[in-house]
């Protein structure tokens, strides 16, 4: 009763559905993002982005001769919930592709439902990896497209040498920082100078443990926050950040999860300095970017709304969805697998970016700095697309795997020593 109640209130907010497109064949696009609950924060700017894209299809004629159809619904930031509406958008609803999900314990949890209904994922946020799946569509960075170039950054350009690792306690946040462990004791980081720390999501308390940060960068080494904090804790984090006088001259923090969005909600006065990595940047200035933040605008009747790095991911996301069912001329699942498999769309940034058979995007790399009008000036940036890394070289378990999902590999763990599909040599 709960799915449906949810997925009744989704279905009234999507814009797009009136009486004469519930009288014509539409094709269905399913949305699944918090509307509600730790993520909304994050997750309602996202639905809003697809309603947008949605709506700016449809005027420009639809795709193969039908109008999109979006269904809306709202998971409330509870992981099993995803799963269920998963499940009711695929087969109660009928919809021929689902873009959403943020957190990866919400991604993990809907898999399944993909695999065994046969149906699509775009998925736009950046995740742990050590993935790849059939159905799904890693839009969002992984960990060699955001984590790995920031680390590389402080080290080279900022002389860290001391580390502490600030996550919300779930899947993305702990791989993450195995991974990013893993990476600085391969650079010579010893134990001592790494602090992992994790806290449950929607923490609210940070006195102590930004005393701790505090404390642990007092020693004259120069020190660095690594955060893969998600959802609303970012808001008191920050603020205590700046209540114990922390600035980015002393301790720079580096985030994974914070953008313009969430910066919205602060004062960023305590904050100018502090950095994030993403693949974009409202303030990025291309012809592309200038024509999407006017449409965002436009569509929300709001210049103050921001526009951020996962809204790009649905930007490049959506399109090459539209460009691989024009170019099979259906939407039945398996022919838009096979036809993704290399199709390229513009960014936002500037350049083109393309999906690998490994279900992973290129997507070039920048380090931001925030400013105190709450956007980012970009200090370092890639010079190239970098492809989505979908198996760490860096963990012995996963150094080995690669993902190839054209035929006739068609494997997401296909392992380079053994020439076998589906484990390591462990």
């Amino acid at each position: 009763m709960v799915a449906r109640r949810h997925l009744a209130l989704g279905t009234a907010l999507a814009l797009c559905t009136g009486a004469a497109a519930q009288a014509e064949e539409t094709i269905k696009v399913g949305i699944l993002h918090s509307l509600s609950g730790t993520m909304a924060i994050s997750e309602t700017t996202l639905k809003d982005a697809m309603l947008m894209l949605i709506e700016d299809q449809n005027e420009r004629g639809g795709v193969l001769g039908m109008q999109l159809e979006p269904v809306v619904v709202d998971p409330a930031s509870d992981w099993p919930l995803f799963a269920e509406l998963s499940r009711e958008l695929i087969e109660g609803q009928g919809v021929a592709v689902v873009f959403g999900v943020w957190t990866s314990v919400a991604r993990k949890s809907v898999l399944p439902v993909f695999e065994e209904l046969n149906s699509i994922l775009f998925y736009p946020v950046q995740y742990e990896g050590q993935e790849s799946q059939r159905n799904v569509f890693y839009t969002g960075a992984a960990p060699n497209q955001q984590a790995i170039p920031a680390v590389d950054y402080l080290m080279e350009e900022e002389g860290v040498e001391r580390w502490y690792l600030a996550g919300t306690d779930y899947v993305y946040p702990r791989t993450t920082n195995q991974i990013l462990e893993a990476y600085l004791k391969s650079k010579g980081v010893a134990d001592e100078d790494i602090i992992i720390n994790y806290t449950p999501f929607g923490h609210s308390d940070w006195q102590t443990i930004v005393a701790e940060i505090n404390d642990f960068g007092s020693t004259g080494r120069k020190t660095a926050v690594v955060s893969t904090i998600n959802g609303d804790a970012n808001v008191p984090f920050y603020i205590e950040l700046g209540n114990q006088g922390i600035s980015a001259e002393d301790i720079p923090v580096v985030a994974f999860s914070v953008g313009e969005e969430e910066l919205s909600g602060l004062d960023t006065a305590p904050l100018v300095g502090h950095l994030a990595a993403w693949n974009y940047f409202m303030s990025i200035d291309t012809v592309e970017n200038e024509e999407f933040i006017e449409k965002w605008h436009a569509f929300t009747g709001d210049d103050t709304r921001v526009t951020n790095d996962p809204m790009e991911a649905h930007y490049i996301g959506f399109n090459m969805w539209v460009k691989a069912v024009e170019a099979a001329g259906t939407t039945d699942t398996d022919a838009v697998i096979e036809a993704m498999h290399g199709v390229a769309v513009p960014n936002l940034t500037g350049g083109i970016s393309s999906m690998g058979v490994n279900h992973h995007i290129t997507k070039p790399v920048f380090i931001g700095e925030i400013q105190d009008d709450g956007q980012f000036e970009v200090v370092w940036e890639t010079p190239g697309l970098i492809l989505g890394d979908e198996w760490s070289d860096h963990l012995p378990e996963s150094a080995n795997l690669i993902a190839n999902w054209r035929a006739p590999m068609s494997c997401g763990n296909f392992n380079v020593e053994t020439g076998q599909c589906g484990g390591t040599t462990n």
